[in-house]
């Protein structure tokens, strides 16, 4: 091969190289800025992009990811005069690669400076203790105000957190008594209002015991009146049959008396009986009438008159008897 021969080679190669040296590939989520003759001429996306060899260059590689940046801690001064050290971690995203690249020479300096500054404008108007309850209000603001101020420069922040926030060792200390008090003191209203539930659960338990006591004597009571009122009623109606019963064998026995009188008197009319015979009988209904309770009795005539007959029969008919015997 001759001098042209390898002239042509080296034309080739140097060519190839060139051709290669323009065709750019730019990976997902990435925008890469392209210069030609140092002046902007166009983002390429992703994908395989052909640019024009020894005019365009690319001047910047911007990655559209989400990136988190932790700062360094910054001292700052609250409203009541307390130095403390706080670091803060930002989240944010470039949303314009152009911007981004010819907005601001240090995007990162930048957003650390201006967070710093920020920051210390927000905590100066808070006391100590808002400063250490109000993560979430002051997280809100510095995005706030971040986002509207990095948004010519193509940067969105998407929020800032507060990662830790360091009072002075004296102030951590008086805090840490302060809790211990909090704690003690809730403590002590945990058991004074547990003491007070358990003596009012008692007293409601007593209560309750006294009321279930007067009920249960009450009950009590009314069954034995009402166990009383039934004897009664039950006696009452013994009492009552008991005289019913008397009062119907009475009658029936005086209806059996003057039944039997009754019959006598048929027979003995029936019988025919004589003067002397009626007046024995009426004898012996006197005898009757003076076995009963009377002190006076009113003797009739004619009964007067057989006395001394009576007195004879008898005396006669005990003599009969005696030789038996």
């Amino acid at each position: 091969m001759g001098i042209g021969g390898y002239l042509v080679l080296a034309l080739v190669i140097i060519v190839a190289i060139i051709f290669i040296r323009c065709i750019v590939i730019v990976p997902q989520a990435h925008v890469f800025v392209v210069e030609r003759l140092g002046t902007f001429k166009c983002e390429l996306g992703t994908g395989p992009k052909l640019l024009m060899p020894f005019v365009d260059r690319v001047v910047r590689k911007v990655s559209l990811k989400e990136r988190v940046v932790d700062f360094k801690p910054q001292q700052v001064i609250t409203k009541d005069n307390v130095t403390m050290q706080i670091d803060t971690v930002v989240f944010f995203q470039v949303t314009d690669a152009k911007r981004y690249t010819y907005g601001i020479e240090n995007p990162m300096m930048a957003i650390e400076n201006f967070t710093a500054t920020t920051l210390r404008n927000i905590i100066g108007e808070l006391e100590l203790d808002s400063t250490l309850t109000s993560r979430d209000t002051i997280n809100n603001k510095i995005t706030a105000i971040l986002d509207e101020e990095t948004d010519r420069w193509g940067i969105k922040v998407i929020r800032v957190e507060l990662k830790n926030i360091l009072p002075p060792r004296e102030i951590q200390e008086s805090m840490e008594k302060q809790m211990k008090a909090e704690r003690e003191r809730r403590e002590k209203i945990l058991q004074a209002e547990g003491e007070k539930k358990s003596q009012v659960l008692v007293a409601e338990a007593e209560k309750e015991s006294k009321i279930l006591r007067a009920q249960a004597e009450k009950e009590s009571e009314i069954l034995r009146a009402e166990a009383e009122k039934q004897a009664m009623i039950l006696r009452a109606d013994a009492a009552r049959e008991q005289k019913i019963l008397e009062a119907e064998g009475e009658a029936q026995a005086i209806e059996k008396v003057q039944q039997a009188l009754a019959d006598s008197i048929k027979k003995l009319n029936e019988s025919n009986p004589s003067e002397a015979v009626l007046t024995l009988k009426a004898y012996e209904a006197f005898i009757k009438a003076a076995d009963g309770k009377a002190t006076k009795l009113i003797i009739p005539s004619e009964i007067q008159g057989i006395a001394g007959l009576a007195a004879g029969i008898k005396a006669a008919a005990e003599s009969g008897e005696s030789p038996k015997k």
